[in-house]
C-alpha cells in the first residue's frame, strides 16, 4: 500500500510539472500575441499536454523499472481513459460551446447547452463511423470497450503522424542543404524594394483620384442643370470609380506579392550567409543524412506495402542479434537492450514533442486571429492528444517484447499491424506529394536555383 502511495505521489508530481510546462508554453509561445479571456481553454490545453507527456513518461518507467508493476498498470489505465474522455467528449463539447459564445446568437444557457450536446452527438456519430472502412476491430469487442475508442483515435493520429513525417522527411533536406539555396544579391533586393515603393506610390495616387471622382457624384456637371445631364455625368463617374477600384485592388495584391518575395529574398540571403558558418555546414551535413534516410524510408515503405510486410522484431533486438551472430560480439543482451531502449525511446519522444510543438506554433500563427484563437487552440489540443496516443501505439513496435507487455494489455486487442501498414501508405503518399509540390515551386520560381 505504501509503495502504491509513493508511486502515485511520483506520478502526480511529474504531472504537475508537465502541467506547468504546458501552461507556460501556452502563455509565452502559443498565445503571446493574443489577449486571453477564457481560462478554460488554457487549462484544457495544459491538461491534454500533461496527459500526453504522462504516457511517454510511463513508457520510460517501463524500460527503467520505476514503480511497481501494479502501479504502472493502474496509472496507464487512468491516463489512457482520461485522455480518451478529453479527446472524445470534453474538447469537442467545449469547442462547440466556445463557438456559440463567440457568435453571440444565443442568450439562454439551457438552449446553448442543448445545442452543444446535439453538436457533440453529430460529432460522435461521424467519429464512430470513421472506423467502419478500416480493419481495426475485433468481433469479440463490446460496443463500449476501450478498443473501440483507441482504434478510431489511432486512425486519425497515425494519419496525422504519417503526413507530418512525410512532409518533414522531404522538407528538411530541401531546407537545410545548400544545393537548393537560391543566389540572391543585395541588388536583387534593392530592385524589388524600389518596385514595391513605386507600386505603393501608384496606389496612393489612384486612391486620391478615387476620392475626387466620388465627390463628383454629389455635384452637377459644370454648365448643365438638367436631370439628363446629371444622370449621364453620374453614370460616367460611376464607371470611372469602378475602374479605379479594380486597379487599386490589383495593385494592392501585387504589393502583397512583392512584399512576400522581399521577405523570401532576405531569408535566402540570411541562409546563404549562415551556410558559410560552422552551424550552416552542420545543417548541410544533416540535410544529406536526411536525404539518405528519406531514400531508405521510401524504399522500405514501398517494400512493406507491395509485400504486405510488417516488422516482427524491434530494431534494438534485431541490431543486437546482428552484432552477436554476424560480428561475433559477446555481451549481456538484456543489459544493453534495456539501456539502448531507454536511449532510443527517449530520442523518439523528444523529437516527437519538439516536432509537434514547432508545427503547432506554425499552424497557430498562420491561421489564427483574435476571434478564432480560442477555438483553434482547442482544435490543436485535440490533434495533439490524438497524435501522442498514436505515438504510443506505434512506439510499441520499437520496444523489446519484455517492455511492451503492459502497453499491449492496456491498449487492448487491436490490430497493431494495420496501423504500421497505414503509416507506411500515408507516409509514402505525403512524401511523394511534398516532393512534387517542392519540385513545381523550384521550377516556377522567378529566379533560377543554383549553387
Amino acid at each position: 500500500m505504501l509503495g502504491f502511495v509513493a508511486d502515485t505521489v511520483i506520478m502526480f508530481t511529474t504531472q504537475l510539472l508537465f502541467f506547468l510546462f504546458g501552461y507556460l508554453f501556452f502563455m509565452l509561445q502559443l498565445f503571446s500575441n493574443y489577449e486571453i479571456h477564457q481560462k478554460g481553454v488554457q487549462v484544457l490545453f495544459a491538461v491534454t499536454f500533461t496527459m500526453s507527456l504522462s504516457m511517454f513518461e510511463l513508457i520510460i518507467f517501463e524500460i527503467v523499472g520505476v514503480m511497481d508493476l501494479s502501479s504502472r498498470l493502474f496509472h496507464w489505465k487512468l491516463n489512457l481513459y482520461f485522455a480518451l474522455i478529453l479527446l472524445i467528449v470534453v474538447l469537442p463539447m467545449y469547442m462547440s460551446y466556445t463557438l456559440l459564445n463567440s457568435l453571440r446568437i444565443l442568450k439562454q444557457k439551457r438552449l446553448t447547452a442543448a445545442i452543444c450536446f446535439l453538436s457533440w452527438v453529430v460529432y460522435f456519430y461521424f467519429f464512430w463511423k470513421l472506423g467502419d472502412p478500416f480493419p481495426i476491430l475485433n468481433p469479440k469487442q463490446g460496443i463500449f470497450s476501450i478498443e473501440q475508442m483507441i482504434s478510431r483515435v489511432g486512425v486519425i493520429g497515425v494519419t496525422l503522424m504519417a503526413i507530418l513525417s512525410g512532409f518533414g522527411a522531404v522538407n528538411c533536406p530541401y531546407t537545410y542543404m545548400d544545393y537548393f539555396a537560391r543566389i540572391v544579391t543585395a541588388t536583387d533586393v534593392n530592385n524589388l524594394e524600389k518596385r514595391m515603393l513605386q507600386t505603393l506610390e501608384m496606389i496612393g495616387n489612384k486612391k486620391r483620384k478615387l476620392i475626387l471622382e466620388e465627390r463628383k457624384t454629389v455635384a452637377t456637371a459644370p454648365g448643365q442643370e438638367g436631370w439628363w445631364a446629371k444622370f449621364t455625368s453620374s453614370l460616367r463617374t460611376n464607371e470611372t470609380v469602378a475602374q479605379l477600384c479594380d486597379e487599386i485592388s490589383s495593385m494592392e495584391e501585387l504589393s502583397r506579392q512583392l512584399y512576400l518575395e522581399i521577405v523570401d529574398m532576405n531569408y535566402m540571403r540570411e541562409r546563404l550567409a549562415m551556410s558559410k558558418t560552422l552551424l550552416g555546414k552542420y545543417f548541410n551535413f544533416t540535410g544529406h543524412i536526411f536525404t539518405g534516410y528519406l531514400a531508405y524510408k521510401i524504399f522500405m515503405c514501398t517494400i512493406n506495402i507491395v509485400f504486405d510486410r510488417v516488422g516482427k522484431k524491434d530494431p534494438i533486438s534485431r541490431g543486437l542479434e546482428i552484432s552477436a551472430d554476424w560480428l561475433g560480439f559477446k555481451f549481456d543482451s538484456q543489459f544493453w537492450s534495456q539501456h539502448l531502449s531507454f536511449v532510443i525511446v527517449g530520442v523518439i519522444i523528444i523529437c516527437s514533442i519538439r516536432g509537434l510543438l514547432i508545427n503547432l506554433i506554425k499552424w497557430f500563427y498562420a491561421i489564427s486571429s483574435t476571434k478564432s484563437s480560442n477555438i483553434l487552440v482547442l482544435f490543436l489540443a485535440q490533434i495533439m492528444g490524438m497524435y501522442f496516443v498514436s505515438c504510443v501505439l506505434l512506439m510499441r513496435m520499437n520496444l523489446p517484447p519484455e517492455y511492451r507487455v503492459i502497453i499491449t494489455e492496456v491498449l487492448g486487442d487491436i490490430h497493431f499491424n494495420f496501423y504500421h501498414r497505414w503509416f507506411d501508405v500515408i507516409f509514402l503518399v505525403s512524401a511523394v506529394i511534398t516532393m512534387g509540390v517542392l519540385y513545381v515551386t523550384h521550377q516556377t520560381s522567378p529566379d533560377k536555383y543554383h549553387k
